[in-house]
């Protein structure tokens, strides 16, 4: 029996494949949002921005609110759909 079903899954493979693929990937950016150095270097980044004069201080509150927002979103969301 298992060599039948391995025969008939066969043709499937490439899309094993690909959902495997798109799994890996998927963690890969989940691990890269969630990095707490990615937000510290990007609000670091926008720190010495600020000091340059590049970004007043209400652009600088925005671009925090927004780093700190899409931290934060993510994990929000995933609370929610355990729900």
């Amino acid at each position: 029996m298992g060599l039948f079903s391995a025969i008939a899954k066969l043709p499937l493979a490439p899309v094993y494949g690909v959902m495997s693929l798109a799994e890996v990937i998927q963690r890969q950016v989940e691990q890269e949002l969630h990095n707490p150095a990615n937000t510290r270097r990007q609000l670091e980044e926008l720190e010495e921005a600020r000091a340059r004069g590049d970004v007043s201080p209400e652009e600088e509150r925005e671009a925090q609110k927004d780093i700190l927002e899409t931290r934060v979103a993510p994990a929000q969301m995933d609370t929610q759909d355990e729900s």
